[in-house]
């Protein structure tokens, strides 16, 4: 597939990195899950095993990361990029926020939809920037261009001449997948239902809290709240509001796609409580943080 049409979305197999699984079931037990140099390890094991020469690592922070405070998300970068440098690698991590969540959708076919928005040279203004910076640090280590700003260039032009959009529906294709869903998004699963979440006043969004969202998605049979539980990929939530937004009451903060009544119900609960409105716009943070890489840590 690389040699074919340049990319490839994998998962772990029997052949990448085995003693990941196997060292990751342990740390399970062992209540180790979040010790950084562990998940260093069980990160790094399996990019090294796929041949690479460059990496560029997508570390988030906030509410809605696995590491909420900054620090830990910059200490656990820092030895990821460590690591491949002493492997003979070019590495850089972008420090990035999920105090809430990037894009206005949240699930598996409604991702999926937004992803081919963004390819479309469209798509949420978070999501698309962030997606324009990790592709321009990608040239730059791949030695396609002398800096990430024209990376970034190289980036949007793809996605305006529409190559973006075609080589990733070659890959879908390559891969086993229906790429006729890319010109017709509806065939994706879709929720047979759906449920406006109301603002309780007015005023502009301070906070949402980006765990619950995630939270709330699971619920919804999005994500898998035990080992054996199977995912629905048609459910999810889509974003009517995000942080400093203006709200009246009574408008939508966000809409529920959900196959099961009572899942709502546990659903908007967490989304209800999710939003915070208040009446001062907040001070907007920053999409990417930091950027750790070869040179050290630039702010």
């Amino acid at each position: 597939m690389l040699h074919t049409c340049g990319c490839a979305m994998i998962g772990q197999t029997a052949e990448i990195a085995p003693a990941d699984r196997k060292l990751y079931a342990l740390r399970d037990v062992t209540g180790t899950v979040e010790s950084p140099y562990l998940i260093c390890a069980s990160i790094m094991s399996k990019k090294l095993a796929e041949g690479i020469d460059g990496l560029v690592l997508d570390v988030k922070t906030g509410s809605g990361a696995f590491m909420k405070k900054e620090e830990d998300a910059v200490f656990l970068a820092e030895l990821m990029v460590e690591t491949g440098e002493r492997m003979g690698k070019q590495v850089v991590a972008l420090i990035t926020d999920m105090d809430q969540p990037l894009g206005l959708l949240v699930g598996n076919s409604l991702e999926v939809a937004e992803v081919v928005d963004v390819l479309r040279g469209a798509g949420p203004q978070d999501l698309r920037e962030l997606c324009l910076e990790l592709a321009g640090w990608m040239f730059l280590l791949g030695g396609a261009t002398a800096s990430v700003t024209q990376g970034k260039q190289t980036a949007e032009q793809l996605l305006r001449s529409g190559k973006a959009l075609e080589r990733f529906g070659q890959m879908v294709a390559l891969q086993g997948g229906d790429s006729s869903v890319i010109d017709h998004p509806r065939r994706l699963p879709q929720a047979e239902h759906k449920l406006d979440v109301l603002s309780s006043r007015s005023g502009c969004v301070m906070k949402i809290d980006c765990e619950a969202v995630g939270i709330a998605c699971v619920v919804l049979g999005g994500g898998r709240e035990k080992k054996e539980d199977s995912v629905d990929p048609s459910v999810g939530l889509a974003l009517h509001k995000k942080v400093g937004d203006s709200v009246v009451a009574g408008e939508p903060l966000c809409a529920i796609h959900y196959n099961s009544e009572a899942r709502a119900a546990r659903a908007k609960t967490l989304i209800e409580a999710s939003y915070q409105i208040g009446e001062t716009p907040p001070t907007k943070r920053p999409l990417v943080h930091r950027v750790i890489g070869k040179t050290g840590d630039q702010n």
